[in-house]
């Protein structure tokens, strides 16, 4: 019987406004923006050795990260914050791998525009 998988952390949909753009009216208020992430935790057992919260990645305290992250101050450009918190993710124990899509929600009419970015082992 197998034992262990290959683990990823998922959160999609995040939605909240972060002060984001160049734009005079994206500098004078915040603009809402949704967040997917996914965090790559690499061979896992298939069952954690007990079933503690404190033995495994908390999706409470990633959704706490992302929303800080994006909120702690003014961004000029998407490229810049998608930066910022990917490697903020990166850092969390056990991550080996970041995929991050930001999109603004309000820049157009017609779609929404969005970045995503990967990093590390996938």
């Amino acid at each position: 019987m197998t034992k262990a998988g290959t683990q990823t952390l998922t959160l999609t949909g995040l939605c909240f406004d972060a002060n984001l753009g160049i734009l005079d009216h994206e500098k004078a208020a915040p603009q809402p923006i949704r967040v997917d992430a996914e965090l790559h935790q690499g061979t896992q057992p298939l069952l954690p050795h007990d079933d503690d919260i404190l033995h495994v990645l908390d999706y409470r305290k990633v959704r706490a990260i992302i929303i800080a992250e994006c909120t702690a101050e003014h961004v000029n450009l998407l490229e810049t914050l998608i930066g910022k918190l990917a490697a903020r993710l990166m850092q969390l124990p056990g991550v080996i791998g970041v995929r991050v899509k930001i999109a603004k929600l309000a820049i157009f009419d017609d779609c929404e525009v969005a970045i995503r970015m990967e990093t590390g082992q996938w």
